[in-house]
Protein backbone atom coordinates (compact mmCIF):
# COMPACT_ATOMS: atom_id res chain seq x y z
CA UNK A 1 0.00 0.00 0.00
CA UNK A 2 1.43 3.35 -0.98
CA UNK A 3 0.67 6.94 -0.25
CA UNK A 4 -2.80 7.49 -1.68
CA UNK A 5 -4.14 10.48 0.22
CA UNK A 6 -2.42 13.34 2.01
CA UNK A 7 -4.75 15.39 4.22
CA UNK A 8 -7.67 14.13 2.13
CA UNK A 9 -6.11 15.20 -1.17
CA UNK A 10 -5.05 12.55 -3.71
CA UNK A 11 -1.28 12.21 -3.34
CA UNK A 12 -0.83 12.16 -7.11
CA UNK A 13 -2.04 15.75 -7.35
CA UNK A 14 0.67 16.80 -4.89
CA UNK A 15 3.51 14.56 -6.11
CA UNK A 16 3.07 15.62 -9.71
CA UNK A 17 4.32 19.10 -8.79
CA UNK A 18 7.60 17.62 -7.59
CA UNK A 19 8.00 15.68 -10.86
CA UNK A 20 7.14 18.71 -13.01
CA UNK A 21 9.88 20.73 -11.31
CA UNK A 22 12.51 18.10 -10.54
CA UNK A 23 12.74 16.18 -13.83
CA UNK A 24 13.21 19.24 -16.10
CA UNK A 25 15.56 20.79 -13.53
CA UNK A 26 17.64 17.61 -13.49
CA UNK A 27 17.68 17.58 -17.30
CA UNK A 28 18.82 21.21 -17.44
CA UNK A 29 21.54 20.68 -14.84
CA UNK A 30 22.72 17.56 -16.67
CA UNK A 31 23.04 19.44 -19.96
CA UNK A 32 24.90 22.33 -18.29
CA UNK A 33 27.23 19.99 -16.41
CA UNK A 34 28.01 17.98 -19.54
CA UNK A 35 28.72 21.12 -21.56
CA UNK A 36 30.67 23.09 -18.99
CA UNK A 37 33.26 21.38 -16.74
CA UNK A 38 33.22 24.40 -14.41
CA UNK A 39 29.51 23.82 -13.75
CA UNK A 40 30.16 20.11 -13.21
CA UNK A 41 32.89 20.96 -10.72
CA UNK A 42 30.43 23.09 -8.76
CA UNK A 43 27.61 20.52 -8.79
CA UNK A 44 29.72 17.43 -8.20
CA UNK A 45 27.82 14.56 -6.63
CA UNK A 46 24.65 16.69 -6.46
CA UNK A 47 24.00 15.93 -10.15
CA UNK A 48 23.52 12.16 -9.84
CA UNK A 49 21.82 12.67 -6.46
CA UNK A 50 19.27 14.99 -8.07
CA UNK A 51 18.65 12.43 -10.81
CA UNK A 52 18.26 9.67 -8.22
CA UNK A 53 15.66 11.67 -6.29
CA UNK A 54 13.77 12.13 -9.58
CA UNK A 55 13.92 8.38 -10.14
CA UNK A 56 12.38 7.79 -6.71
CA UNK A 57 9.63 10.39 -7.04
CA UNK A 58 8.42 9.29 -10.50
CA UNK A 59 7.29 5.77 -9.46
CA UNK A 60 5.67 7.17 -6.30
CA UNK A 61 3.75 9.65 -8.43
CA UNK A 62 2.77 6.94 -10.92
CA UNK A 63 1.58 4.62 -8.15
CA UNK A 64 -0.48 7.41 -6.60
CA UNK A 65 -1.84 8.16 -10.09
CA UNK A 66 -2.92 4.55 -10.54
CA UNK A 67 -4.81 4.77 -7.26
CA UNK A 68 -6.46 7.99 -8.41
CA UNK A 69 -7.32 6.46 -11.80
CA UNK A 70 -9.28 3.72 -9.99
CA UNK A 71 -11.20 6.38 -8.05
CA UNK A 72 -12.40 8.60 -10.91
CA UNK A 73 -14.89 7.95 -13.68
CA UNK A 74 -13.56 6.01 -16.65
CA UNK A 75 -12.46 8.55 -19.22
CA UNK A 76 -10.35 8.19 -22.38
CA UNK A 77 -8.42 11.35 -21.44
CA UNK A 78 -7.44 9.84 -18.09
CA UNK A 79 -6.41 6.59 -19.77
CA UNK A 80 -4.26 8.53 -22.27
CA UNK A 81 -2.65 10.47 -19.42
CA UNK A 82 -1.90 7.22 -17.56
CA UNK A 83 -0.41 5.64 -20.67
CA UNK A 84 1.85 8.65 -21.24
CA UNK A 85 2.83 8.63 -17.56
CA UNK A 86 4.06 5.06 -17.89
CA UNK A 87 6.59 6.31 -20.44
CA UNK A 88 8.43 8.67 -18.07
CA UNK A 89 10.33 6.16 -15.94
CA UNK A 90 12.66 5.00 -18.76
CA UNK A 91 13.62 8.63 -19.42
CA UNK A 92 14.30 9.22 -15.73
CA UNK A 93 16.39 6.05 -15.49
CA UNK A 94 18.36 7.36 -18.47
CA UNK A 95 18.81 10.68 -16.61
CA UNK A 96 20.25 8.75 -13.66
CA UNK A 97 22.60 6.71 -15.84
CA UNK A 98 23.85 9.65 -17.94
CA UNK A 99 24.16 11.92 -14.89
CA UNK A 100 26.18 9.31 -13.06
CA UNK A 101 28.37 8.70 -16.11
CA UNK A 102 28.98 12.44 -16.64
CA UNK A 103 29.83 12.89 -12.97
CA UNK A 104 32.14 9.85 -12.94
CA UNK A 105 34.00 10.72 -16.16
CA UNK A 106 34.47 14.35 -15.20
CA UNK A 107 35.59 13.33 -11.71
CA UNK A 108 38.05 10.86 -13.21
CA UNK A 109 39.36 13.52 -15.59
CA UNK A 110 39.74 15.94 -12.67
CA UNK A 111 41.83 13.42 -10.73
CA UNK A 112 44.08 12.24 -13.53
CA UNK A 113 44.10 14.92 -16.20
CA UNK A 114 46.18 18.08 -16.46
CA UNK A 115 44.75 21.34 -15.25
CA UNK A 116 44.90 24.62 -17.10
CA UNK A 117 45.21 27.95 -15.33
CA UNK A 118 46.53 26.36 -12.15
CA UNK A 119 47.04 29.72 -10.45
CA UNK A 120 43.41 30.79 -10.92
CA UNK A 121 41.72 27.72 -9.52
CA UNK A 122 42.26 25.69 -12.70
CA UNK A 123 39.76 24.00 -14.91
CA UNK A 124 39.72 20.32 -15.68
CA UNK A 125 40.93 19.41 -19.14
CA UNK A 126 38.34 16.97 -20.48
CA UNK A 127 39.04 15.32 -23.84
CA UNK A 128 36.94 16.90 -26.58
CA UNK A 129 35.54 13.56 -27.76
CA UNK A 130 34.32 12.76 -24.24
CA UNK A 131 32.79 16.19 -23.85
CA UNK A 132 31.00 15.99 -27.21
CA UNK A 133 29.62 12.54 -26.35
CA UNK A 134 28.51 13.73 -22.91
CA UNK A 135 26.76 16.79 -24.33
CA UNK A 136 25.05 14.76 -27.07
CA UNK A 137 23.79 12.15 -24.60
CA UNK A 138 22.73 14.82 -22.12
CA UNK A 139 20.80 16.68 -24.83
CA UNK A 140 19.01 13.57 -26.07
CA UNK A 141 18.08 12.36 -22.60
CA UNK A 142 17.39 15.82 -21.16
CA UNK A 143 15.20 17.00 -24.01
CA UNK A 144 13.44 13.62 -24.19
CA UNK A 145 12.64 13.69 -20.48
CA UNK A 146 11.48 17.30 -20.65
CA UNK A 147 9.23 16.67 -23.64
CA UNK A 148 7.74 13.60 -21.95
CA UNK A 149 7.00 15.59 -18.77
CA UNK A 150 5.31 18.26 -20.88
CA UNK A 151 3.20 15.70 -22.78
CA UNK A 152 2.14 13.97 -19.56
CA UNK A 153 1.33 17.26 -17.83
CA UNK A 154 -0.64 18.56 -20.79
CA UNK A 155 -2.70 15.38 -21.01
CA UNK A 156 -3.28 15.41 -17.24
CA UNK A 157 -4.45 19.01 -17.29
CA UNK A 158 -6.76 18.23 -20.19
CA UNK A 159 -8.16 15.20 -18.36
CA UNK A 160 -8.68 17.17 -15.15
CA UNK A 161 -10.10 20.37 -16.61
CA UNK A 162 -11.84 19.53 -19.90
CA UNK A 163 -15.32 19.89 -18.30
CA UNK A 164 -14.39 21.59 -15.05
CA UNK A 165 -14.66 25.29 -15.82
CA UNK A 166 -16.60 27.89 -17.77
CA UNK A 167 -15.17 30.55 -20.06
CA UNK A 168 -17.64 33.03 -18.62
CA UNK A 169 -17.73 34.25 -15.04
CA UNK A 170 -20.46 35.36 -12.72
CA UNK A 171 -23.84 34.09 -11.60
CA UNK A 172 -25.44 33.99 -15.08
CA UNK A 173 -22.93 31.69 -16.65
CA UNK A 174 -25.37 28.75 -16.65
Amino acid sequence: MGLDLINGIPAHVLFVHVVVVLVPLTALVLILCAAFPSVMRRFGLALPALALVSAVVVPLTAEAGEWLERHVDSDPLVRRHAALGDGLLPWVVALVLVSTAVWWFYRRAARSGPRTGEGTGGTVSVPVSLRVAAVALALVVGVGAGVQVYRIGDSGAEAAWHDGYSTTSGPDRD
